[in-house]
């Protein structure tokens, strides 16, 4: 599989997208909630998308533990982002798009007024098998390679990352 170079990439906010590309990367059932956030097209074709709004957009994300762990940062400060989920449509998988959309949501929360942007990807370990879905949140290399940096490793495999706009 060849890597999907910057040049065969363009990112549009999902709203900004027609219906029939939004299916196209999720399925006909899971199309209708993903209407935010992010898509990518490679060479014209839909291929992947990126969740990232305001933190407070997340509710689960105030109760669960990854996000928090050694940390007492107000949770309802809107002006900070969260990238929460990647989807690669099949056919585009194992060719690096999550890289570029790692780097796409950084302008994207930038020009729309947040202060910063977090994400909580996932950590590989060479050897270890990875399940399908397990990566839904990105792996930690992309987020890093972007200009994120690591705030907390709250487990083995789970980091919190962000990069400040300020």
């Amino acid at each position: 599989m060849q890597v999907i170079e910057e040049t065969q990439v363009r990112v549009v906010p999902a709203n900004e997208a027609p219906w029939e590309d939004l299916q196209a990367v999720f399925g006909t059932a899971d199309a209708g909630q993903c209407t935010s956030g992010l898509i990518a097209y490679v060479d014209g074709e839909p291929a992947g998308w990126a969740a990232v709004e305001p933190r407070t957009a997340y509710p689960k994300l105030r109760t669960s533990r990854i996000p928090w762990a050694d940390r007492t940062e107000d949770k309802d400060d809107e002006q900070v982002w969260s990238v929460t989920c990647m989807v690669v449509r099949k056919g585009f998988r194992g060719r690096g798009l999550t890289y570029h959309l790692a780097r796409a949501t950084i302008d994207h929360a930038r020009t729309r007024g947040a202060r910063a942007l977090e994400a909580y990807p996932m950590r590989t370990q060479p050897g270890k098998t990875i399940t399908w879905g397990e990566l839904h949140v990105g792996p930690h290399q992309a987020f890093e390679e972007a200009g994120f940096h690591q705030l907390t490793h709250p487990t083995i495999r789970r980091t919190v990352m962000r990069i400040d706009f300020s």
